[in-house]
């Protein structure tokens, strides 16, 4: 309870210090309040996207598509990521391939996911669920690749069958990895999110960004920022409890 208070404490400091310092800056005149608006202008104009009814649709259009990218990817990424690190053929035949995919980022891939699924909900799905699917895959796969050989041996000296070995011995030895995939790939979800719905969008917070871009409203920019930055730091939160409930022997 006092470590919590504690975290908490320094979040309240932390932010403290930053909006004071914005505001500081804000203040001095030395910057243009159009190209830096002063938190009052922020909060102003989330006020009238709030009233517009824009905020909380956008929020919500934005939420779902990255909780179904964020499902379809994380789902094959634990399973490919297992299967390549137990499984000769699969290893042989995907973690080339998957690493050559790697360096390519989300935003490279919207104009072809725009042609092979169109402007509508399955591009951004696609986007979304190829960035958290490889952060998933490789957490996955080096955790599920360095499961102790002396487990495994253990498991077959007491008679454990292959099926036993597998889901009494190694996925558990790669959960922490799995935990830390699942954050990097929640976290990796918004940004893929963004990139979707700059381009082939007519909602989301991706595209009230690009919108704010084009009429200069940087006020509103901030407010799109400010949510991203919270959602982020919200669903990490989640992964985190989540996480020490589920993987609960590592920090015993």
């Amino acid at each position: 309870m006092e470590t919590q208070l504690k975290k908490y404490g320094q979040l309240v400091i932390s932010l403290s210090g930053v909006v004071a310092v914005w505001w500081l800056v804000s203040a001095t005149g030395l910057v243009n309040p159009n190209l830096f608006p002063a938190p009052p202008q922020v909060l102003t104009a989330a006020v009238e996207l709030y009233q517009d009814g824009v905020l909380v649709s956008d929020l919500k259009i934005s939420l779902t598509r990255a909780a179904v990218g964020f499902t379809i990817g994380a789902s094959l990424g634990v399973l490919v990521g297992l299967l390549t690190a137990r499984v000769f053929a699969f290893k042989v035949a995907l973690e080339p391939f998957l690493t050559l995919l790697r360096p390519i980022p989300a935003i490279a891939l919207v104009p072809i996911a725009i042609v092979w699924f169109g402007i509508g909900e399955g591009s951004k799905y696609f986007v979304i669920a190829y960035t958290v699917f490889l952060a998933v895959w490789l957490n996955t796969h080096a955790g599920a690749s360095g499961v102790a050989g002396t487990y495994i041996r253990a498991a077959r000296s007491l008679g454990a069958s292959r099926f036993r070995e597998f889901f009494e011995v190694v996925v558990p030895a790669a959960a922490p990895h799995i935990v830390v995939g699942l954050r990097l790939g929640a976290a990796l979800a918004f940004l893929s999110l963004v990139a979707a719905e700059l381009s082939g969008a007519s909602s989301g917070i991706g595209f009230r960004l690009q919108d704010a871009r084009q009429f200069i409203q940087t006020d509103r920019m901030f407010v799109g920022l400010i949510q991203l930055g919270i959602l982020g730091a919200l669903l990490d939160a989640v992964f985190v409890i989540i996480g020490r409930r589920l993987v609960h022997w590592e920090s015993a």
